[in-house]
């Protein structure tokens, strides 16, 4: 059974470390959600100020990295986490973005509204097709989750 934890932003860093496909730890957060499934990390949210500065309006979140080993159910309920304490923290919107070869089920799930290519760069960051070898070139989407309308 699936269970929500807090987690420390070196806790959850560390998890990402070990379970992210393509991303590196984050450098700061708001706050880090954790989930357990029969004791163990099962995965993690680590919410913070959006990258793009011209989305930090002071009332945006931004889920900056999710992920789990696999759990049935486990980002779904780090969505919903997320989103309920983003809402009781006043922000009035959440965002977040996932490569576009993902389905984004999980978003779904959770009341997200895709809004399409984000920014048109690969994610890399950079304008121009590099070949690193290191990850097949994918572009990212934005996800969207209005918590509460415009004063």
């Amino acid at each position: 059974m699936l269970s929500l934890v807090p987690v420390s932003l070196r806790e959850a860093n560390e998890f990402a470390r070990r379970h992210h496909r393509h991303h590196k730890p984050t450098v700061g957060h708001k706050f880090s959600i954790g989930v357990q499934e029969d004791g163990r990390l099962a995965g993690v949210a680590i919410c913070g100020r959006p990258v793009s500065r011209f989305l930090d309006d002071g009332y945006t979140l931004e889920v900056n990295r999710l992920c789990t080993d696999g759990a049935r159910n486990a980002c779904s309920m780090l969505y919903g986490a997320a989103v309920r304490a983003a809402r009781a923290m006043g922000y009035k919107r959440i965002i977040t973005y996932i490569l576009d070869s993902e389905c984004g089920a999980s978003l779904k799930a959770s009341g997200f509204v895709c809004e399409g290519p984000a920014g048109g760069l690969e994610w890399t960051g950079r304008r121009r097709p590099r070949d690193s070898g290191q990850y097949p070139r994918q572009m990212k989407t934005r996800w969207v989750k209005i918590l509460r309308q415009e004063d």
